[in-house]
């Protein structure tokens, strides 16, 4: 998780929402990714998809199972949706996101019932909570910044 906080930070850098993103496999980071929405003009541009580009290049393939993606702040639905979509095998998030993080829209996988089925793909888990304070104080901070 440190290292997707250096990752946030270098977005913050760059005027970007300090949201940051690396995927390790074997112990070893293969690709890092921070928000670039503003510099790409792409709202797509997030710190997960950034992440996720460059490791499906590096692994050669489009699926991540053996992978773990850490991201300074819980995924939003697209996020969530394409890491779905590459299978990844475990996501790790620092800072809840009350307001758009994909598990408003989601079920947890491992809840009974509810009606609802998660973003993510089945055989992903996850984990929150990592280093949540210091995540969640670079994005509050940037956006008091702005104000």
């Amino acid at each position: 998780m440190r290292e997707a906080l250096r990752e946030a930070q270098a977005a913050a850098a760059e005027g970007e929402v300090p949201i940051g993103a690396v995927v390790v496999t074997r112990g070893r980071v293969i690709a890092r990714g921070h928000n670039m929405t503003e510099r790409l003009k792409d709202p797509t541009a997030h710190a997960e998809m950034i992440a996720l580009t460059a490791a499906t290049e590096a692994v050669g393939g489009k699926y991540l199972d053996d992978c773990t993606l850490y991201v300074t702040v819980e995924p939003c639905p697209m996020c969530a949706a394409a890491l779905c979509w590459a299978q990844v095998g475990r996501i790790v998030w620092g800072a809840d996101d009350p307001k758009r993080g994909y598990s408003l829209f989601s079920a947890d996988p491992a809840s009974p019932g509810g009606g609802r089925r998660s973003l993510l793909h089945p055989r992903t888990e996850t984990l929150s909570g990592v280093l949540a304070e210091e995540c969640s104080e670079l994005v509050t901070g940037f956006f008091k910044s702005k104000r």
